[in-house]
C-alpha cells in the first residue's frame, strides 16, 4: 500500500484496513510459528503498512483538533 493510497482513505476506512492488517500479522505470526510462512517478505510489508495508517491516523487527528 502506498503512502498516497492511505492519505486518500476516510478515517472509518484507515481503522477498517488497520484491523485486517493487524489480524494479517497475527496469522503470519502463527505460520511461522509452525514453520509454514512462504514469505518472509510479507512481515515487513504488513509492519510498514500498519505503520503508515497509524501515522495517517494521527495527522487527521491533529487536523481535525487544530481545525
Amino acid at each position: 500500500m502506498k503512502a498516497s493510497e492511505v492519505r486518500t482513505m476516510s478515517v472509518d476506512q484507515l481503522q477498517d484496513e488497520l484491523l485486517k492488517l493487524k489480524r494479517a500479522q497475527l496469522n503470519l505470526r502463527f505460520q511461522m510459528a509452525t514453520g509454514q510462512v512462504e514469505n518472509t517478505a510479507e512481515f515487513r510489508r504488513v509492519r510498514r503498512d500498519i505503520a503508515r495508517i497509524k501515522t495517517m491516523l494521527g495527522e487527521k487527528a491533529v487536523a481535525a483538533q487544530s481545525a
